[in-house]
C-alpha cells in the first residue's frame, strides 16, 4: 500500500474538512509503538551507563525509562552516576544508538497509517526522542509526510506531562475528546489520562500490560493487527 511522497515540512491541518467518527486526532509514540527499537535502545543505555563508569541497569529498569526524555531517562536508569556527567552520557548514548541500523518499522504499520490517512484522521507524533532524532527516523522510513505534526521531548515536556498532547490539541483546533492517544508505555498512558484524552495500549513494546489497567486505556492491543482491527472498528 502506497503512502504520500515524503515532503521536507508535515501538512497543516485543514480544520474545514470534515472529521471521521470517534477522533479526530490520533497521537502516536513512536519506539515501541511504531518503531522496533525497545530492545535495542535498552541495550544502548546500559553500553552508555557501562561507558561512563556507573552501575548498569537491569534489561527491566533501562527498558522502563523508553519514552521519557533522554535527560529524565538516564537519571532513572543510571542513579550513582554524577550529574556532571550527563552530557557524557547522553553523548555515548547516541553513539550506541546511532551505531545501529537494523531497526525499522513493525510489520503492519505502514498499511495501518494508511488506512488511517484514508479516513482523513489527523496523525502525529508523540515521543521521548530529541527533534534531530525524530526527523532523522522519519525521513530514513520515508514517513515524513504522512504526519501532520509532532512533538518532542527536547521541544517541549516530557511525558506524562501533557503539554506535548495540549500542543497538539491547540495546533489543530481540536478537544482532549476528540483526541487518542496510542503508545507502549505508561508514560504515554499517563501522558493521556493527564491530558483528558483516550487513549490505547500497545503491550508489544517496552512495559508490561499489567500496568496499563489503572490508565484506564480504551483497548490494549497485542499485537499490530489486533491494533489495526481495532482502529478500524472503533475511530
Amino acid at each position: 500500500m502506497l503512502l504520500p511522497t515524503p515532503t521536507d515540512a508535515p501538512s497543516r491541518p485543514d480544520r474545514g474538512q470534515k472529521r471521521p467518527r470517534a477522533f479526530d486526532l490520533i497521537a502516536f509514540d513512536w519506539d515501541g509503538t511504531l518503531f522496533d527499537s525497545t530492545a535495542i535502545i535498552a541495550r544502548c543505555i546500559q553500553a552508555a551507563v557501562r561507558d561512563v563508569g556507573g552501575t548498569v541497569p537491569s534489561d527491566a529498569a533501562a527498558s522502563h525509562v523508553i519514552g521519557l526524555g533522554l535527560a529524565q531517562a538516564l537519571a532513572y536508569a543510571a542513579p550513582d552516576v554524577p550529574k556532571e556527567k550527563y552530557p557524557e552520557l547522553g553523548v555515548r548514548y547516541r553513539h550506541h544508538y546511532m551505531a545501529h541500523k537494523d531497526i525499522s518499522l513493525f510489520d503492519g504499520i505502514l498499511p495501518l497509517l494508511a488506512e488511517l490517512k484514508a479516513r482523513q484522521h489527523w496523525l502525529a507524533v508523540a515521543t521521548g526522542m530529541s527533534r534531530r532524532g525524530l526527523d532523522a527516523a522519519l525521513q530514513a522510513v520515508e514517513l515524513k509526510s504522512v504526519f501532520d505534526d509532532s512533538r518532542t521531548a527536547d521541544q517541549t515536556a516530557g511525558k506524562p506531562d501533557p503539554r506535548m498532547l495540549l500542543e497538539l490539541m491547540q495546533e489543530f483546533g481540536v478537544a482532549p475528546s476528540r483526541v487518542l492517544m496510542i503508545g507502549d508505555t505508561t508514560h504515554d498512558l499517563q501522558m493521556a489520562l493527564n491530558a483528558g484524552c483516550a487513549s490505547v495500549g500497545v503491550s508489544y513494546g517496552a512495559h508490561s500490560p499489567e500496568a496499563f489497567e489503572v490508565l484506564r486505556p480504551r483497548y490494549i492491543a497485542h499485537s499490530v493487527k489486533e491494533l489495526r482491527d481495532w482502529l478500524s472498528a472503533n475511530v
